[in-house]
């Protein structure tokens, strides 16, 4: 491969990015390209405002992309010079990344940027497979270089009472008029030709009940949506390995961080063939999330429960084009 421009360099990293996990796929950010850097952008639009008023699960979508973009430099053989929020009069400008060196790609960057565009988010039980402890362990690695945890809650008990958590908060969440109204608008009908919110195709037409029980989000809000059950073989059941996604501190710079650490997580745990379910419900409501905090997170900050472990995915999900996310 020839010596790329810096427009092709931009353009590579930008369509890659927008490829980033991000809450409700809202995918709330916004690039602004130059010859030799790209300044990432909070979309405060496409903010949650019922859910995510203070934008914490805002900047941790934007984190998630502020990764992918800094592996996607990596792909090509850059070493990806990065400022987090770098304005404290423009909050909503995320991080800048500039690429003033070259390194060789290592395989195990080769082999994470190669699950960009194959990672989905699984909604539903896990076959009864266990991960291998040397694969949580390495999990848990990835985040730490974010400065970010991943502590697993293996005890019964301790899982229970964040079951319990999620349920209550989903729960709550029902009865939310305008959290439901807000949910529903994110929550494109078949056939629509949206390129963002949570598509049909990525949810199961049945929710699938694990025990203990992490119910996931009701993105048909009682139309018969979703995917449906391929065979006549039940649907898995287990939880899969459950943990929490922590930081020490809880500002802006923090959710910016668990972004990164998260993607770094989901795209290495795909790389292994696990997936990961996410939750973060309770975290939406402050006494839970102060409850997990004291209660099951040693009192660092929880910032999204997850649950990873083995099962055939066959979601389909969606983006919005480079275009449509740069800033002029």
């Amino acid at each position: 491969m020839g010596e790329l421009t810096g427009s092709e360099i931009t353009k590579f990293v930008v369509t890659a990015a927008v490829w980033a996990p991000s809450v409700h796929n809202t995918q709330p950010w916004r690039f602004r390209i130059g010859e030799h850097e790209i300044a990432l952008h909070a979309d405060v639009g496409r903010r949650l405002s019922a859910a995510d008023p203070e934008g914490r699960e805002m900047l941790v979508s934007c984190g998630a992309a502020l990764f992918t973009a800094r592996l996607a430099l990596r792909s090509l053989g850059y070493i990806p010079e990065t400022s987090v929020l770098p304005d404290a009069g423009n909050p909503a400008l995320v991080a800048r990344i500039s690429w003033p060196g070259r390194a060789a790609v290592s395989e195990y960057e080769r082999l994470l940027f190669g699950q960009v565009r194959r990672r989905r988010t699984h909604r539903g039980g896990f076959e009864p497979v266990p991960l291998a402890p040397s694969l949580v362990a390495v999990l848990q690695e990835g985040a730490a270089h974010h400065g970010a945890r991943l502590p697993i809650v293996a005890d019964e008990g301790r899982r229970a009472l964040l079951a319990a958590a999620v349920e209550t908060a989903e729960h709550e969440q029902r009865l939310d008029a305008a959290r439901v109204r807000e949910l529903a608008s994110w929550s494109p009908p078949p056939g629509s030709p949206r390129r963002d919110g949570v598509p049909c195709t990525s949810y199961p037409a049945r929710m699938q009940r694990t025990e203990p029980n992490f119910p996931g989000r009701d993105f048909a809000h009682g139309h018969a949506w979703g995917l449906a059950q391929v065979g006549s073989v039940p649907p898995p059941r287990g939880t899969g390995v459950v943990g929490l996604l922590t930081t020490a501190g809880d500002s802006p710079a923090d959710w910016v961080n668990a972004g990164q650490a998260l993607q770094r997580v989901l795209l290495t745990a795909s790389m292994c063939g696990v997936a990961a379910a996410l939750h973060s419900q309770p975290i939406e409501l402050p006494w839970l999330r102060e409850f997990i905090r004291t209660e099951l997170a040693d009192r660092s900050y929880p910032q999204l429960v997850l649950r990873l472990g083995a099962v055939i995915q066959t979601a389909v999900s969606v983006r919005r084009s480079p275009a449509d996310v740069l800033l002029a």
